[in-house]
């Protein structure tokens, strides 16, 4: 081999090193402006089919009543499902930093603050007995 065909190569192999390096994983505000932006485009893509749904069940009717008007046959319609309206827009419920287990996992924590007593009624005096 020559000179510069060994530099090139030593020179593609760094590049290539440098490419294959790992990122810093995304802080938590980043991952719930990811998350939202997608449940946003989510609701709009069903808001643009359910526009979509009701202009075509228009365009059916218009040309059926078109054609009869006109004395031309016209087939009847064909049963489709309704179209589904997916409603207002609701933003994602993300549990607050504060309120998150400390937990790597979150196996251990339950996931908000408590609501209710814990299930054992037992007091501390009952529990650990009598002093010695």
């Amino acid at each position: 081999m020559r000179f510069p065909t060994v530099l090139v190569i030593a020179a593609v192999a760094l590049a290539s090193g440098a490419a294959v390096a790992k990122l810093p994983p995304l802080p938590d505000d980043a991952k719930a402006k990811a998350a939202e932006a997608a449940n946003k485009t989510a609701w709009s893509d069903k808001v643009g089919a359910y526009k979509t749904c009701q202009i075509e069940d228009r365009l059916a009717a218009a040309y059926r009543a078109h054609a009869l008007a006109a004395g031309q046959p016209a087939s009847a319609a064909e049963p489709t499902p309704q179209c589904a309206d997916p409603g207002p827009y609701h933003a994602l419920e993300v549990t607050p930093a504060a309120s998150k287990p400390l937990e790597t996992s979150g196996a251990h924590s339950p996931p908000g603050a408590a609501t209710t007593p814990p299930s054992n009624k037992a007091t501390s005096a009952e529990m650990t007995g009598p002093r010695k």
